[in-house]
């Protein structure tokens, strides 16, 4: 039932120099939208100080499962169903950490708003949202291969596509969020760093 994919070995060196710094003092980072469990199982191996929460939609459960099985680890925890398009948030606790990677395209407008939502409420104060994937700059690509990504995409699904930094960076703001780094990654990516503000 393992899933693979090659974009998850090869990006996943570059994320966890970044994450290792941000999630240093961190216990417990929930990931929104494992995939295929590959990322997860990684990084748990790498950062055994905290305790990875995994999840996705149902649909993807069966291959993170698979992985977590195969890795023996005891700090990356199974999946929680996970539906921002439905504003599920199966969590009742906050988290030191939150890291999502290559979600926001393949989303609705409305759902990356849901997302960020959430985030804003799970996510702990003085705590980081570590986001990863292609973004637009004042509604401009980075890349010819963004564009012919981000046409990919909207052909795919009309309602997805590459979102804007401006944009996401509104709506983390909107939750209390202030971009701490924004690192430039392999193949046209970048990696988005926000930190929740503590409230006075």
């Amino acid at each position: 039932m393992k899933q693979y994919s090659d974009a998850c070995d090869q990006n996943r060196d570059p994320i966890l120099t970044i994450i290792r710094d941000v999630f240093r003092n961190a216990r417990h980072v929930l990931e929104i939208g494992s995939g295929t469990g590959q990322h997860a199982v990684y990084f748990a191996q790498h950062l055994p100080h905290l305790q990875w929460q995994t999840s996705d939609l149902p649909s993807s459960h069966a291959s993170i499962q698979a992985w977590i099985d195969a890795a023996g680890l005891d700090n990356v925890l199974p999946p929680l169903t996970l539906d921002v398009a439905a504003g599920t948030w199966p969590v009742d606790r906050l988290f030191a950490g939150v890291f999502s990677a290559n979600t926001t395209h393949i989303m609705s407008w409305p759902m990356v708003e849901s997302m960020f939502a959430g985030i804003g409420r799970i996510l702990q104060d003085d705590a980081s949202l570590c986001l990863y994937g292609p973004f637009n700059y004042d509604n401009s690509y980075t890349s010819a291969s963004n564009a012919q990504f981000d046409a990919w995409l909207k052909d795919r699904d009309p309602v997805s596509g590459i979102r804007n930094f401006e944009d996401l960076d509104a709506l983390a703001r909107a939750c209390g969020m202030t971009l701490q780094a924004d690192h430039e990654m392999p193949v046209n990516n970048r990696l988005l760093v926000w930190v929740k503000q503590s409230e006075l």
